[in-house]
């Protein structure tokens, strides 16, 4: 790998699967940038590298959906009672 410097930011434990979701910070060599996610599931890893732009629109993308997801449990609860 090209990196020189990895500083974690972020550890989320995620349900209800209980993957373990890691947000770093990774210098390259080349003077660039990126957020590494690591999400850890039992012994199989996932990582991928992203840069600023795709960061900023997949963060968008999930709290749009968070968003939704919160007003139609909402929605759910209100036609159960």
């Amino acid at each position: 790998m090209d990196e020189i410097e990895i500083r974690s930011l972020h550890k989320i434990l995620a349900t209800p699967y209980r993957q373990e979701i890691e947000l770093q910070h990774v210098l390259h060599r080349a003077d660039y940038v990126t957020l590494r996610v690591r999400i850890r599931e039992i012994k199989r890893f996932t990582i991928f590298d992203i840069d600023a732009h795709t960061a900023r629109a997949l963060g968008k993308a999930l709290l749009d959906w968070a968003d939704h997801a919160d007003q139609d449990s909402q929605d759910a609860q209100g036609e159960t009672k």
